[in-house]
């Protein structure tokens, strides 16, 4: 996926990493156990609570700081897609842990995101928020931003987007492109204007596609191409979350009426 440039899941009892760099924003979520790691020479921990964020270039190592060990998640981010520059490594390596937990359950949302085909827009949806809030962490704001005056206008323009390219598709970034936009600025403004996230609609808009391909009879594997979903699996997930039934068990045609009237004789010879 673009933004990230690995994904890396462990689970680990004995092992201690040495000193050692990465090229790229290390982002890592503890999901049992605590990690012990130094960072420009200073201890810190990472625990189940909070999000570390490693700067690329510092020399860190990391060893498991119970006998049971760890279990972690970590994303290597792209600096360009996280919006992270060298102005911000400092900062980092000042305070590399995050007590957010907003924060850590959008990570933990988009790992979920990325295991699933078909869902590329809600990954990069969730990676464009977090990266936007862990540069508001190294920046030291606080509170949400206003929000800017284009915003209608711009939720007006993805939305026809979106329904331009309802099959085909959209990535954010070609959507931020487009619109010389921001990604985060994009979602938050389609949000905050239609009460659902691009992705939602999108995958809304190409359920009901897929329902009128249905209702015409197209078999659902067929429609399920034809709307934009990875595969059948991928439409059985979401037409069922919308429709309450899976699309094999959808007809838009009626049952042919039932009559009480017996059929006439046959002509005796």
């Amino acid at each position: 996926m673009t933004g990230i440039a690995e994904v890396y899941h462990a689970h680990l009892t004995g092992h201690a990493y040495p000193l050692h760099t990465h090229d790229a924003w290390t982002l890592l979520i503890v999901d049992d156990g605590m990690v012990r790691y130094d960072l420009d020479r200073h201890e810190h921990g990472a625990l189940r609570s909070g999000v570390t964020l490693l700067p690329p270039h510092v020399p860190h190592n990391g060893s498991p700081a119970t006998p049971d060990g760890f279990r972690k998640r970590v994303l290597y981010l792209e600096p360009e897609a996280a919006g992270l520059g060298e102005e911000h490594i400092g900062l980092a390596v000042d305070a590399p842990v995050l007590a957010d937990a907003a924060l850590r359950d959008r990570i933990h949302r988009l790992h979920d995101s990325l295991v699933l085909p078909g869902e590329e827009l809600e990954a990069e949806s969730r990676l464009a928020f977090i990266a936007e809030r862990l540069r508001g962490h190294l920046e030291r704001r606080g509170g949400p931003a206003a929000a800017p005056a284009d915003a209608p206008d711009l939720a007006r323009q993805l939305r026809d987007l979106l329904d331009a390219r309802t099959s085909e598709g959209l990535s954010l970034d070609e959507a931020a492109g487009l619109l010389h936009a921001h990604p985060a600025h994009l979602v938050r403004a389609f949000s905050r204007a239609f009460a659902i996230s691009p992705h939602r609609y999108l995958t809304a808009r190409r359920v009901d596609l897929a329902r009128r391909l249905l209702v015409d009879g197209m078999a659902p594997r067929d429609a399920a191409a034809a709307a934009g979903f990875h595969d059948q699996s991928h439409l059985t997930r979401h037409f069922t979350r919308i429709l309450g039934v899976p699309p094999g068990r959808f007809t838009g045609r009626r049952p042919a009426p039932v009559t009480d009237r017996c059929p006439a004789p046959a002509p005796s010879r």
